[in-house]
């Protein structure tokens, strides 16, 4: 996705159970550990950090990993 994603997006990405969808936490714009890894982001090329919508886990992907989702309906509309 050219311009990038910000935190809050609902993006889809392939795993090795299949696609897996979640919620960007944080985007990653320098170098930083993460599970043992070293992340190699930088602003030119950053990083996203997500929290999965089905578990619990957390997993960090390139933006061209990932595509963006349009946002579910979660119930009726107040006002």
């Amino acid at each position: 996705m050219r311009g990038g994603f910000k935190v809050g997006d609902n993006v889809s990405w392939n795993s090795e159970a299949g696609r897996v969808s979640g919620v960007i936490r944080r985007k990653i714009t320098a170098p930083m550990k993460f599970k043992g890894y070293t992340v190699r982001a930088s602003k030119e090329t950053p990083q996203y950090m997500i929290e999965s919508d089905k578990t619990d886990h957390v997993a960090v992907h390139k933006g061209t990993a990932l595509r963006k989702l349009r946002r579910r309906a979660t119930g009726a509309r107040s006002g």
